[in-house]
């Protein structure tokens, strides 16, 4: 839904090359809004380059603070709208004087559940963000309340980012024959602990019982590829490449299972795309997940037992019916609650209270 006029300017700081910040932008610029983005690195969308400034990457943030000054100066936001709260988050912190606009403070999850734990500065950075921000948004009630223990948040707001509208057309219909096919859409890095996934649904993969799919990129695809290397030669196991964003959903939705093992989330885009699209949920039991998975919703295993992932796996695989209902809640629930221009809108009225518009 589109929000009326007036709409904020607003000045987002965030990675100028993540998919998320690109579409959230697009989507604030689609609603009305005068947008700007500031940040540190070199993505393709259109946005102003801040200079990194000394040695090391953790000083960036701190010593592009004059420039954000300047940017405020110049554009007169109504919003300074940080990503990351760590980083870009302790950026407009520090940037921040008298008479600033308010900033709203939007959470990514591994900003409050695992960068606070590297080092007590880290955690100091942290809280001066969350403690610098008029209004803190983060998608589930999990993440703002391991927020809170890290600093005094105000106005604590739930809004979650699924899918956007026009996919839900392509939402899975029907019972699964065959092979289960499952995808496994988390990138190759250690929190996503794929190789978990890999050991144990090898003797499924080698039957013929799943076709599981797994993307081509992350910073330990080398190592997984030759982990995987004899089931992906026998076509049990598949690797995708990046893809745009119709193409990504339309592989999700030709898929039966969703499946994440990670170690740390909170309501991720990827579990919530997947079952907007009416893909059955299979993830490690963590809290983050809890808000959306439970027992008519999804399935979850424990992370310290492979056996439990194969366990859990063949269950949905047996099941005698398709899990329709199962399927049709997730769908309506996702529409009714995580629609991506939703979410935005419900943003920009947040932002629009924070400056009095």
């Amino acid at each position: 839904m589109a929000v009326s006029e007036p709409a904020p300017r607003v000045l987002v700081l965030a990675d100028s090359r993540s998919f998320h910040t690109e579409r959230y932008v697009a989507e604030l610029c689609r609603q009305g809004c005068e947008t700007r983005v500031a940040s540190l690195e070199h993505g393709t969308i259109d946005h102003y380059a801040l200079a990194r400034r000394g040695p090391f990457r953790t000083l960036h943030y701190s010593l592009a603070a004059a420039e954000v000054r300047r940017l405020v100066d110049e554009f007169r936001p109504h919003v300074v709208n940080p990503h990351f709260a760590s980083g870009y988050g302790f950026l407009a912190a520090r940037a921040r004087r008298k008479n600033w606009p308010p900033i709203l403070l939007n959470l990514w999850g591994s900003d409050i559940l695992i960068v606070p734990r590297k080092t007590y500065l880290h955690r100091l950075k942290t809280r001066l963000a969350l403690e610098a921000a008029a209004c803190v948004v983060g998608d589930s009630e999990y993440l703002l309340s391991e927020a809170s223990r890290i600093g005094s948040i105000r106005q604590p707001q739930v809004i979650v980012w699924g899918p956007e509208r026009r996919f839900f057309g392509l939402r899975r219909e029907g019972a699964h024959s065959g092979p289960l096919r499952i995808i496994v859409p988390r990138p190759h890095e250690e929190v996503y602990n794929n190789l978990f996934i890999l050991r144990a649904l090898a003797p499924l993969i080698e039957s013929g019982a799943v076709v599981v799919t797994f993307p081509a990129f992350g910073g330990l695809v080398d190592r997984f590829r030759s982990a995987a290397t004899s089931l992906i030669e026998r076509g049990g196991l598949k690797l995708y490449e990046k893809q745009s964003r119709d193409d990504y959903m339309v592989l999700l939705a030709g898929h039966d299972v969703y499946l994440s093992a990670a170690l740390s989330d909170s309501s991720p885009a990827s579990l919530l795309e997947a079952m907007g699209l009416g893909l059955i949920p299979v993830v490690g039991d963590i809290p983050g997940v809890r808000e959306w998975v439970n027992e008519t919703s999804g399935f979850r295993f424990d992370l310290t037992r492979e056996s439990d992932l194969r366990e859990t796996v063949l269950r949905v695989k047996d099941s005698r019916d398709d899990l329709a209902s199962m399927r049709q809640g997730n769908q309506e629930r996702v529409r009714r609650e995580a629609t991506f221009e939703d979410g935005v809108a419900r943003t920009v009225v947040v932002m629009k209270c924070l400056a009095g518009l």
